[in-house]
């Protein structure tokens, strides 16, 4: 029987998590107010790292809390603590990068697992069997990888691996970049990271300043560090058949929405493969749901080929989706009918919504009754966060998204 892998989704706050654990991910990975390197993320404080860990655990599922920056002096006086807090709490697995703090959390947090974080360039089978040795559990392996190298680590390395298969791919080698530090003094090791790779840039000479020159023959300047995403789902079975031990979804500075729809398209294809190999059908429904939320165009980065300029995107640096995220179920009356919404998007009445559920079928609607919180029937609901009562055309489940197509 084929083993299943680990569907391993970003937490940026616990509402990300939530819907992430909801709608199909097996664990979530989070930040905590410092030492990860998504200091913009939202993150958890102390308070909320237990309730994470606690919810996550009620459902069976785990929790991996990044500590993967590359600390200096002043940040040792409170890692000891922090970590000591995490053991306490039993997160199931902390993510380092670096040497000290591997050292310190085998001091402080003896019972918790040791995941190695892509930040440590981890490329071959030498480096991943000699972290395992040092007493790791996990390592996480760099996306500048193919599928034969991973395919040797696994066949090399009894160590669990996990690997990325979607989203955001960092210009620079697994994310040491100095970009950020040199053009807006935020530190990208140490959290800050302000993605200066995605800005526009033309060419100045030296002796000519103020002029710009355009590097692709036109006049808008270019994009030139600005790469593609990720997608791996339309090749899960390769994904799958390689050995890895957990598939990991990037984002945690993405939306609800981001976290749901890719969570749930990957659990889908996922669980199919593994049921039926042999008969695997690669369903349009799975593909589709990644082009609703909000994605630079798709590549598969290094698993296949050396990426080439057809893996970066010159022209803009806007993002593109066909669905905007309009409302979020909250609870459902059976008898009535209705369902308590919070908008999070302007909702009118006429308009079609696509009901999307965790667990139940979809279904598509037209909005025809709504009622704001006073009970009186409205039209619009313009306002951010309001409470809605809308009448539904079939059953929904808390959690279930309501959006629109663009």
């Amino acid at each position: 029987m084929i083993k299943k892998p680990e569907l391993l989704a970003p937490a940026g706050n616990m509402e990300k998590l939530k819907m992430a654990l909801i709608y199909g991910a097996d664990a979530v990975y989070l930040g905590g107010k410092a030492f990860g390197l998504r200091a913009f993320g939202g993150n958890f404080d102390y308070d909320e790292l237990k309730e994470a860990v606690d919810f996550a655990h009620k459902l069976g599922r785990k929790v991996y809390v990044t500590v993967n920056i590359f600390p200096h002096n002043n940040d040792m006086e409170k890692l000891p603590e922090y970590l000591a807090y995490l053991n306490e709490i039993k997160v199931d697995a902390m993510l380092i990068a670096d040497l000290g703090i591997f050292t310190l959390a085998k001091k402080y947090a003896p019972d918790t697992d040791i995941h190695i974080s892509t930040q440590a360039n981890n490329t071959n089978w030498v480096t991943v069997n000699t972290w395992a040795d040092m007493g790791a559990s996990r390592v996480v392996l760099a996306r500048e990888m193919s599928l034969g190298e991973i395919r040797t680590i696994r066949e090399k390395s009894p160590v669990e691996l996990e690997m990325f298969v979607h989203g955001a791919m960092c210009i620079s080698y697994s994310g040491r970049c100095l970009m950020s530090n040199y053009m807006t003094g935020r530190d990208a090791n140490r959290g800050s990271c302000a993605q200066a790779c995605r800005w526009k840039y033309a060419l100045v000479e030296e002796k000519r300043p103020g002029q710009y020159f355009p590097i692709e023959e036109d006049d808008r300047g270019t994009y030139f560090f600005n790469s593609k995403d990720m997608c791996l789902l339309p090749h899960i079975g390769d994904v799958i058949d390689s050995g890895v031990d957990s598939l990991k979804i990037e984002g945690r500075m993405k939306s609800v929405h981001y976290a749901a729809s890719i969570v749930k398209a990957y659990r889908a294809a996922i669980d199919s493969y593994c049921e039926d190999p042999e008969h695997f059908e690669l369903k349009q429904e799975w593909i589709d749901e990644l082009g609703k939320v909000s994605h630079r165009q798709y590549t598969t980065g290094f698993y296949y080929n050396k990426p080439t300029e057809d893996d970066q995107i010159y022209g803009t640096t806007s993002y593109e989706q066909t669905s905007d995220f309009v409302g979020l179920v909250l609870s459902y009356d059976e008898a009535t009918g209705y369902a308590m919404v919070e908008q999070r998007n302007n909702m009118k009445k006429g308009q079609e919504i696509e009901v999307f559920q965790p667990t139940l079928p979809g279904y598509r609607m037209i909005l025809d009754e709504m009622y704001n919180d006073e009970g009186e029937l409205i039209d619009v609901a313009p306002h951010p966060q309001q409470l809605v009562k809308m009448k539904m055309a079939q059953p929904v489940e808390p959690y279930t998204i309501l959006r629109r197509d663009i």
